[in-house]
């Protein structure tokens, strides 16, 4: 187990992280951290009374995005325009939906207001993303994550729906939209089967590392 100081930016080798893919504790949520830390395969995730804890696990769940896989009910909505979706237009408003709204089987929520404020700065700079999912002039769902444009990856990091289908449908429009700057996938992270219906698969870390190989 390796501990960070917040004075000098760096971090181990990802091959180092324990079973669970716990690499590292400590260190600060500077933007340089964190855009580091995407860039190596490693990511933050942990719960307000804890100290800040860097993850890499394997194996990795990623979506390729052309294995995105659409049911006929979200199409439908699609192709109906059931909801709008923008981009970037309100990233704090979707962040903190993402850490508010309950979740099964989860207690509380790992989106601290220090991550938030972290996050916030990273979209002021270009590099953090979100999606928008409008009913009428409510929004109802959203997502965001981590732009990594020269790795060609996207990091997904939470999404949230207050309507069925709602974030699947930005979901949908962030697949098209990376497809189209030939992305070549999206982390995910960790296992989910909801991720898994939507066509994610887990993969080794040393190839998920290799993506991000420029």
């Amino acid at each position: 187990m390796h501990f960070l100081s917040s004075s000098e930016i760096y971090f181990p080798s990802p091959s180092e992280a324990s079973e669970e893919g716990l690499l590292a504790i400590g260190g600060d949520l500077s933007e340089a951290r964190i855009l580091l830390a995407y860039q190596s395969g490693i990511f933050p995730w942990y719960e307000a009374t804890q100290p800040i804890l860097w993850w890499s696990p394997d194996p990795r769940m990623v979506l390729f995005p052309k294995q995105f896989k659409v049911s006929k009910s979200l199409q439908k909505k699609v192709d109906k325009n059931y909801f709008k979706v923008t981009f970037n237009t309100q990233f704090e408003q979707v962040i903190r939906k993402c850490a508010s709204v309950p979740r099964k089987e989860q207690d509380g929520t790992w989106i601290s207001e220090a991550m938030i404020k972290a996050y916030i700065k990273l979209h002021r700079k270009g590099h953090a993303y979100s999606v928008e999912v409008w009913r009428s002039s409510k929004l109802v769902g959203g997502l965001y994550g981590i732009d990594l444009p020269k790795q060609g990856v996207f990091c997904g990091e939470s999404m949230f729906s207050e309507e069925s289908d709602a974030s699947k449908v930005g979901f949908y429009h962030l697949v098209a939209q990376l497809q189209e700057k030939n992305y070549s996938l999206i982390d995910c992270q960790v296992y989910s089967e909801h991720l898994e219906r939507l066509g994610a698969k887990e993969i080794s870390r040393d190839r998920f590392l290799a993506y991000l190989k420029c």
